[in-house]
This record gives structure tokens, C-alpha cells and sequence, in this order.
């Protein structure tokens, strides 16, 4: 998944990005309201933690300029952190449109937790979503909270980006993804015309989900990029 955190707090921000990094998410940090507001309604995220305390504007100023907007990011799932367990205060971000509320301290284990059961819980993206909260393809198979994709019954033996990639591509399935646009949300780097990172990637992940079976879900458009949808025998 692609996920924003919006904290302040330096040392909080950076253990969560380096767990969360290490589960095979990619992840943005900002560290105030101003820059959080920016990013959660001009990005592109599967799921936003947000802290309530922020400086410029507070998280609840964030939370309602993301739930005023139009578009697909107006329903990004939002996981609100917060050192203040008042009532109050959880009332007014649940009501606010917040999914889920997490104290601090937590262990990240139960962050995991929260993340799975926000996710299973909202939809969002284009890939068919059944109600367990499984992105489906044809006999292609995705649950993004177990981290397990299966083919015909058959689970795919997938790393961790690797996973992520098809998960980008099967939340836009349909969609021809440019090699930049593909190495920008599942790499988070600026995409370099010299490296052949993505070709790999595709390479790989196309040796697993699509060579053992047969029909082609991942295609190739020469000069504008890569699709994942189902044309049929």
C-alpha cells in the first residue's frame, strides 16, 4: 500500500516509516498540518495516519479538508493518532469521517491490527472489490490486508514489492501505467530512463502471475506502458 503519515513528532515519524517500510508499504511522512492537508488531497494514498496535535493546522483540519473534496482521495481511509484519550475527541474524529482512532504509545503490532481492519473495511480504488475486502481479476485473487494473492486457488509466491506492484496494477486495472508512473507509487523514487528497474519488476512479477497459467493478465503496451486486465482466452 502507499501510505501517508502526517506526525510531528520526529522520532514517532521516522519509527513509522521504517516499520511500515520493512512491511513492503510505501511510504510519505510530512511533519505538519499545512503539508499534510497538501499531500492527503493532491495524493494518491491507500491510507492516511494522521496525529491530531499538529502545528499550522490540526489533524481534524486535515481530516475535514480531505472529506470535503470530489474525488476518489475524499475516501481515503484515515487512521488518527492522538496522545489525548478524551472521548471528545474521538467522537469528534470518528464523526469527523475518521475510520479509526489509536492511542499513543501503541505497540506496532496493534497498528498492523488497525491498518488491517481499516483497509478490509473501505474501499477504495478501481479493482473489483468483494465484501471480504478482495481485489479480484478473473481467477486472480488479492487480499491486501492478509498480504496474500492467489491464481486459480494457487498462491503466489510474491516479495514484498513485488506484491505491492500488483496491487497498484490491479487497483487500476484497465489503466496503461507509464514506467514512471509505476516506479513513482510503488518505488517512491523519481523515475531514471536509464535504469531498468521496472522492466525487471514486470518481468518478474509476470513470470509468476502469468507464465504458470494460460491466460495473459499483464500486458505490455509498446511505448506507453504496462495493463493489467482481462482480455478474455
Amino acid at each position: 500500500m502507499r501510505i501517508l503519515v502526517v506526525e510531528d513528532e520526529k522520532r514517532l515519524s521516522d519509527y513509522l516509516h521504517k516499520g511500515l517500510t520493512e512491511q513492503g508499504h510505501t511510504v510519505d511522512v510530512v511533519h505538519d498540518g499545512m503539508e499534510g492537508r497538501r499531500y492527503a488531497t493532491g495524493g494518491d494514498y491507500d491510507l492516511i495516519l494522521l496525529d491530531v496535535m499538529l502545528p499550522g493546522v490540526d489533524g481534524f483540519g486535515v481530516l475535514k479538508a480531505l472529506r470535503a473534496g470530489t474525488g476518489a482521495n475524499a475516501r481515503t481511509p484515515v487512521l488518527m493518532l492522538t496522545a489525548r484519550d478524551k472521548i471528545e475527541d474521538r467522537v469528534r474524529g470518528l464523526e469527523g469521517g475518521a475510520d479509526d482512532y489509536l492511542v499513543k504509545p501503541f505497540a506496532f503490532s496493534e497498528l498492523l491490527a488497525r491498518i488491517g481492519a481499516v483497509t478490509r473495511r473501505s474501499a477504495k480504488g478501481n479493482g473489483a472489490q468483494r465484501g471480504n475486502g478482495c481485489l479480484t481479476l478473473d481467477d486472480l485473487e488479492l487480499d491486501p490486508s492478509a498480504r496474500r494473492a492467489t491464481r486459480a486457488g494457487r498462491k503466489l509466491d510474491l516479495t514484498a514489492k513485488e506484491f505491492a506492484l500488483l496491487l497498484f496494477l490491479l487497483k487500476r486495472q484497465g489503466q496503461i501505467l507509464t514506467r514512471t508512473t509505476i516506479a513513482e507509487q510503488v518505488w517512491d523514487m523519481h523515475f531514471d530512463s536509464e535504469t531498468n528497474l521496472v522492466e525487471v519488476a514486470i518481468r518478474r512479477l509476470r513470470a509468476k502471475l502469468d507464465e504458470p497459467f494460460g491466460k495473459k493478465l499483464l500486458h505490455t503496451e509498446r511505448g506507453m506502458g504496462y495493463v493489467l486486465e482481462d482480455r478474455g482466452a
